[in-house]
């Protein structure tokens, strides 16, 4: 299989690497940059767990070949924020118990950053519906709306002029 040179911004940072060119934008995030917030849940696009941020939209990495992310932005998880420093919408999801086992919620945060920049104080349905491509076994969603409540909430006072 030939191999393919992607050039693109990768958290932040400009990356040139080489993938086989049918490989998911899944593969190359996780086992091409070692990047493992990511996870492979279905790998049919049915959970989100795999959602990462493509020009600032939430995408299904499994669904996505890598070649289709040339010259583009991606975010994943570790783009969002540090271990001292959490981005407000991990902080609102460990603060609100909205973690459980964790494996949905790399999917589930980066869905929510997309709605909250598209909309910042979005209604409980909007809500539901922003994360409705994102499955979760452990927590019934309750607190994961809390928490991108709380998320709105800091963001647009954060926003605000000092």
């Amino acid at each position: 299989m030939a191999l393919v040179e992607l050039a693109m911004t990768v958290n932040g940072k400009q990356i040139r690497a080489q993938v086989e060119e049918h490989r998911t934008l899944l593969y190359f995030i996780r086992e091409v940059l070692g990047l493992k917030g990511t996870k492979e849940g279905c790998g049919e696009g049915d959970c989100g767990a795999c959602t990462v941020l493509l020009d600032g939209k939430a995408v299904n990495s499994c669904l996505v070949l890598a070649v289709q992310a040339v010259g583009r932005e991606l975010t994943t998880i570790e783009g969002l924020g540090s271990p001292g420093n959490l981005h407000p919408l991990q902080q609102a999801f460990v603060e609100e118990g909205a973690i459980q086992c964790g494996y949905c919620t790399p999917g589930m945060i980066l869905s929510a950053k997309a709605l909250l920049d598209s909309n910042p104080n979005p209604s409980i349905e909007e809500i539901r519906t922003g994360i409705s491509g994102n499955l979760c076994r452990c927590t019934g969603y309750q607190r994961i709306v809390a928490a991108v409540q709380k998320a709105s909430r800091i963001l647009i006072q954060n926003s605000r002029p000092k």
